[in-house]
């Protein structure tokens, strides 16, 4: 095989990524091989959606332990399972969007320091209000994540890839969902005690660390620093990128951006114009829709398994009933926890082949199946509520990440152009977390005053009301050249 013909003119960062090598004849090869520069980042960025599942899920498991220990009532365990969210909801606008202004790379360090920091004093907690603040920055540096990690991938790999890889890197939210449930599992069973919530959380606090400092050594995103009249760094940037051997390309010689990216204006007034309000409405409503469901039934999924299939004592009377209550259910909401698992690979599979948004709307049509499965359980009893319960929960948990919760994430990162791509995809981010805060908080008090029938019929109709939007708003970016959006 021999290198690729050199350019006879200037080309952009994405042309440069996206170039494959030819054999000797002339014929080009089918795939751009990924440099070694180019699985770090995704494997770092990977990393950061670990976190978000571990932290998030593991706080279904922990809850309980902490409701004990601080003497809390319903709306105080609502705030509990909220505060990273609402962390997330102004994180992924406040420092998500700032990445549109000091660089891809620098945030992507930035979020990962605060994200160890508030999660050792998570583990230190004296007091209630306490643990509030430290949930509330972690969720802080988990939303700058959601615009970040998604931006150092997509603007570094080859347009026929991003979808999966993308993807791939997301579904580790779905790993670390499972790895939270069976970690707080193992520490309930090894400690039994009022403390055992703390060694959960403290478990993610070293790896934090390292992965943060591996972030120092990765590489800036070309296509920002092009877009920021940056043109030497840039090209230094690619040369980093696409370090081979053998070497190609051989030399780098970016154009400048079109002048349509300067013109597509900055800060929220650019979301909202008519130039871009159909990507904000497409990135943004199916999203909120989605995390509705996703948030509110993976929190608490371990509590409504727990009190419709009657696996725990009716009372709990002292520490060692509550710790059995919830290790029975942590053992059910990891078992549905895998089907996260697996509906995200197969979005890794056919969201490049399918597309998003009909992989969107099918998801969405399937979450609604689930869920409505799990509400016709309760007007049943014995065995058969229990295989529709199980049979809804896994339909959903798989057709979500199969759909709307993988796609939603991806478009919501591929339909603004550079300038803005941080503030878009973190205000759709943002948008999302409100609903998922909303519901966390919400969730103890409905299941208390509604039942759980009606908050999942509610549900059922949140999930088709996304299929709608997603198609009405549809706006398909399966293998597109990001850096043409600029051009537009």
């Amino acid at each position: 095989m021999s290198t690729p013909r050199q350019p006879d003119a200037p080309r952009t960062v994405q042309d440069y990524i996206d170039e494959t090598p030819l054999w000797r004849d002339g014929t080009p090869s089918p795939a751009t091989p990924m440099t070694g520069m180019q699985w770090r980042i995704w494997a770092l960025a990977s990393a950061g959606k670990f976190f978000e599942g571990l932290v998030v899920f593991m706080t279904g498991v922990a809850l309980p332990l902490i409701v004990r220990e601080f003497g809390l009532g319903p709306a105080e365990k609502g705030a509990v399972g909220a505060m990273p969210l609402v962390g997330i909801l102004i994180g992924a606008t406040a420092l998500g969007g700032l990445a549109d202004r000091f660089g891809r790379k620098t945030m992507f360090i930035v979020e990962m320091a605060l994200f160890a920091l508030c999660l050792a004093l998570l583990v230190y907690s004296p007091t209630y209000e306490f643990l509030l603040a430290a949930l509330f920055g972690v969720g802080l540096s988990l939303g700058c994540d959601y615009p970040t990690a998604h931006m150092v991938i997509s603007e570094s790999i080859p347009s026929a890839m991003r979808g999966r890889l993308v993807l791939g890197a997301f579904g580790f939210q779905a790993v670390g969902a499972l790895v939270g449930t069976a970690v707080g599992y193992l520490i309930l069973e090894d400690m039994g005690g009022l403390t055992a919530w703390r060694w959960m959380y403290a478990t993610a606090v070293v790896p934090a660390l390292l992965v943060m400092g591996a972030r120092l050594f990765i590489t800036d995103s070309a296509p920002w620093l092009a877009s920021r009249g940056r043109m030497g760094e840039a090209e230094e940037a690619v040369r980093r990128l696409l370090r081979r051997d053998p070497p190609y390309p051989a030399e780098i010689a970016l154009a400048p951006p079109p002048r349509a990216s300067f013109r597509c204006g900055r800060g929220f007034r650019a979301l909202f114009s008519r130039r871009h309000r159909r990507a904000t409405i497409l990135a943004a409503v199916p999203w909120f829709l989605q995390d509705l469901g996703t948030y509110g039934i993976g929190i608490f999924t371990p509590t409504i398994l727990a009190s419709v299939i009657g696996a725990k004592a009716r009372y709990a009377r002292n520490l060692a009933d509550v710790i059995h209550n919830e290790m029975s259910a942590a053992r059910g909401a990891a078992f549905i926890d895998l089907l996260l698992l697996v509906g995200i690979v197969a979005a890794v599979l056919l969201a490049d082949r399918v597309g998003r948004i009909r992989l969107q709307v099918i998801g969405f049509v399937g979450c609604a199946a689930g869920l409505l499965l799990a509400a016709l359980s309760l007007q049943t009893a014995g065995t058969e509520r229990t295989v529709l319960l199980f049979c809804g929960f896994m339909l959903f948990s798989f057709m979500t990440n199969l759909g709307p919760n993988a796609m939603t994430y991806l478009l919501a990162g591929e339909v603004f152009p550079t300038a803005i791509r941080g503030l878009g995809s973190g205000v759709a981010a943002s948008t999302a977390k409100a609903g998922a805060a909303a519901t966390a908080f919400l969730f103890p008090i409905l299941l208390a005053d509604l039942g759980t029938g009606t908050i999942l019929s509610i549900l059922v109709g949140t999930s088709l009301l996304g299929a709608a939007v997603t198609w009405l708003f549809r706006i398909e970016t399966t293998g597109v050249n990001l850096e043409t959006l600029d051009a537009e």
